[in-house]
């Protein structure tokens, strides 16, 4: 369920055959603008309206919005990505905050990375704080489960992992090519990565920081580091 006008607005400007249903509450049609409106009832859907109070009861709001869309969850094809000549993809572990979890979907997607892959235990990437978080692109990212890398690495990609701190790190900035298919691994909020992980890194790097701050939120880091990496040049 994607819900807010904004998102809903996405949805049908972008994936309007994704969306099985849209229901608005009364109280939201007065104050829909004209444009909204008309994109909205041109859509080939099924569209529902219904009392405030019925839909506060459908909302995972405080104070909802009064326009939402049931939308077909996607699927992805993972031989089809792990099949281009690059990637850049982003692998979590363990990651439990769904805010970080819709935060980094939407970097992801923002920063063209071929797809996220997130250990079994992450947070479930339809909880409403992850969808609310994504801001509507939740259907532009391709994402799968992966327990661990070894699949990944199986396909040719290399691994590297972001690390606050530890021997044998590197300085991002000390990287100046990256290989055509690369994996960022990010891990848990607390704990960071699992010493499995770590091991099966090519590179393990990180992030200088400034005026004692220990490290970034997972999300942040996931932001820096696609925007560098995507930038430099590709091994031969």
């Amino acid at each position: 369920m994607v819900e807010g006008a904004h998102a809903v607005r996405d949805l049908l400007s972008r994936y309007p055959a994704q969306i099985l249903t849209i229901v608005t509450a009364h109280g939201y049609l007065p104050k829909e603008g004209q444009k909204d409106r008309l994109v909205r009832l041109a859509a080939v859907t099924q569209q529902y309206s219904c009392s405030d109070l019925q839909f506060s009861k459908l909302s995972d709001l405080d104070k909802p919005q009064g326009i939402l869309a049931v939308v077909r969850q996607p699927t992805w094809d993972e031989g089809e990505v792990l099949g281009q000549p690059t990637v850049l993809g982003v692998f979590g572990e363990h990651l439990q905050d769904p805010a970080n979890v819709g935060a980094i979907i939407r970097t992801a997607a923002a920063l063209n990375v071929s797809a996220l892959w997130l250990t079994p235990d992450s947070a479930d990437i339809y909880n409403p704080k992850v969808v609310r978080a994504t801001s509507g692109v939740l259907l532009a990212l391709p994402i799968f489960a992966a327990k661990d890398l070894s699949r990944l690495i199986r396909q040719g990609c290399q691994v590297f992992t972001a690390e606050a701190t530890g021997e044998g790190n590197v300085p991002i900035g000390e990287i100046h090519q990256v290989p055509r298919k690369l994996v960022l691994a990010v891990g848990n909020e607390s704990r960071g990565l699992s010493l499995q992980i770590r091991a099966q890194a090519a590179t393990r790097f990180t992030i200088p920081l400034s005026r004692d701050v220990e490290s970034l939120n997972v999300a942040a880091t996931v932001a820096v580091a696609t925007f560098y990496f995507s930038r430099l040049p590709k091994e031969e």
